[in-house]
């Protein structure tokens, strides 16, 4: 009988100090997995283009016209800075010439070689460049009808219109947070 009512006098000293130290554990866990979220948690920009304006169709793999030799010349303007903040560091293209001839410029000045992808998946090519570049810059050159569904993957939208066969000037930027939603920014160039 004496150790039972020992144990009753125990009992309520040690409910206080059982529950400091499950506070304290809970408050620990927290706060590491608040520190392991905040570290892994960037986000990826991918930019999403068309290919530039083409010769005219006459052959099967068209190269780019005169037009779409400015509008590459464009692109290393505007993207073209080899070192500092916003530099690219991937760029996916088609197999197709002109997606190649419209990379080629900017790749050439960043020193960077284009990755050539098939143009017959949209969507595995948007999980492949958000999977293989998490926390990067990335550019995707594509064609009219790989752009929406390009940006749609990337962004999880299902509001991106299509584009029209002589728009050339469209870009897309797209932020995709590892947690959250992504952002798109639809520009002219």
């Amino acid at each position: 009988m004496k150790s039972a009512h020992a144990n009753l006098q125990r009992g309520p000293f040690l409910i206080p100090i059982w529950l400091s130290a499950i506070a304290a554990f809970a408050v620990f866990s927290v706060a590491v997995l608040t520190i392991l979220v905040w570290i892994t948690a960037n986000s990826t920009t991918v930019i999403v283009i068309r290919h530039a304006e083409k010769a005219p169709v006459g052959e099967p793999d068209p190269a780019l016209s005169e037009a779409g030799q400015a509008r590459a010349a464009l692109l290393v303007r505007m993207f073209g800075e080899a070192h500092g903040a916003g530099r690219l560091d991937v760029i996916y293209t088609s197999p197709a010439l002109r997606n190649r001839q419209t990379a080629a410029p900017l790749a050439a000045r960043l020193g960077i070689m284009p990755i050539v992808a098939p143009a017959d998946n949209p969507k595995d090519l948007a999980h492949r460049a958000l999977r293989d570049n998490s926390g990067k810059r990335v550019m995707i050159v594509g064609h009219s009808n790989t752009v929406p569904e390009l940006v749609a993957a990337l962004s999880g939208r299902d509001d991106i219109p299509k584009m029209d066969e002589h728009d050339f000037s469209t870009m897309y930027i797209v932020t995709a947070p590892r947690i959250g939603r992504a952002n798109v920014l639809r520009l002219t160039y």
